[in-house]
């Protein structure tokens, strides 16, 4: 029961990346408030200072699935496609990596997907 914890945050910064970098965690249910406290406002924010910046997703192993709102806030960030250079999505749900392996080809960005093992693999890659 979450209840307890008066509305927890089921997205987070990463610390400790790049200024280029969006590094997000995300947990238990994303909801499309915390698209727009967390992932949106930290994009405007580094777009203000980069033309284009990169993107660290990570779903760690507490993630349970999007509220329905949440994919609207997705669409949102689709449409800022434009603005990102490279994207890895760090997850171990199979049809999050298969969905992001299918946009792959409509979106003009290069996307790798990791599984959770592999972070360090996705952080490197991110930032070289």
């Amino acid at each position: 029961d979450n209840s307890s914890f008066g509305g927890n945050i089921m997205m987070e910064l990463m610390e400790g990346l790049p200024d280029n970098v969006l590094g997000i965690i995300g947990s238990g249910t994303i909801t499309g408030e915390d698209y727009d406290t967390v992932l949106i406002h930290a994009m405007k924010e580094k777009l203000q200072r980069h033309k284009k910046i990169r993107m660290l997703y990570q779903l760690n192993k507490n993630f349970m699935h999007y509220a329905p709102d949440a994919y609207l806030e997705d669409a949102k960030v689709s449409w800022h496609t434009l603005s990102f250079e490279k994207v890895a999505v760090v997850s171990d749900v199979h049809w999050i990596n298969d969905s992001v392996n299918v946009f792959k080809f409509i979106i003009p960005v290069q996307v790798k997907v990791f599984n959770n093992n592999e972070f360090d693999k996705a952080k490197a890659w991110i930032t070289e």
